[in-house]
Order: structure tokens, then sequence, then C-alpha cells
């Protein structure tokens, strides 16, 4: 989920306890997710998307590139 991360360090969402407590999940969960070692339930992917301010597909992708 390297996506998160980059979207959040970019200033989608300021901290990983914010998007926990926005999600309703732990921070270790958060912090799980961006470094690829578990991945969010699908059912939490549409709140994810809106969150970051992006689509699924983009949440998922292995890279990012940015939109100019």
């Amino acid at each position: 989920m390297n996506a998160m991360r980059e979207r959040r360090l970019r200033g989608a969402v300021p901290t990983q306890r914010e998007v926990a407590q926005a999600l309703g999940v732990k921070e270790s969960a958060v912090s799980k997710w961006e470094r690829g070692l578990a991945k969010p339930r699908a059912d939490k992917l549409p709140m994810i998307a809106k969150l970051y301010g992006c689509t699924i597909e983009e949440l998922l992708a292995d890279d990012i590139t940015p939109k100019e």
C-alpha cells in the first residue's frame, strides 16, 4: 500500500492516527497497510479512497505517478 503512504505524505491526510480514527481502525493497521505488511479489508476501500481523494484503482496501484 505504498500508494496510501505517498498520498498521506503529500498532505491528503496528515497522520496515520487521523486515518485510523476516520476509518474506525487501529493506527497499527494503517501502518501495516502503508508498509505493505497487510491489506485493508475490501469493505474499507471505498472509505479509504474517499478519504485520500482517489479511486480504489489508484489506491491499489503499485506505483503512483503524480498528476500535473
